[in-house]
């Protein structure tokens, strides 16, 4: 269930910081994000995919703690990246 490469350049350009920027936790985090939507979407239809369903929480897990490390380093960018993609927290 990963992400087509148009879809990854998409979200990079979106949330970058600079022009040459590909994995600041903004990126990491928009693109966790749209991978748990995917996966939720998929869930949806397959109750009983047991392994996608593990996936989908340690990728949650994933995007917590990068959250929680953008809350620690630079408050005003996590409120901004909370408030863009439309999470709760």
């Amino acid at each position: 269930m990963a992400l087509d490469k148009g879809t990854k350049e998409e979200i990079t350009k979106k949330y970058q910081l600079h022009e040459k920027d590909t994995g600041s936790a903004d990126v990491q985090i928009a693109i966790l994000t749209e991978r748990i939507t995917e996966l939720a979407d998929h869930l949806k239809t397959a109750i009983k995919d047991y392994a996608s369903r593990l996936s989908l929480l340690k990728l949650v897990g994933q995007r917590r703690k990068l959250l929680d490390y953008l809350n620690s380093t630079d408050t005003k960018r996590y409120q901004s990246l909370i408030s863009r993609l439309n999470l709760r927290k």
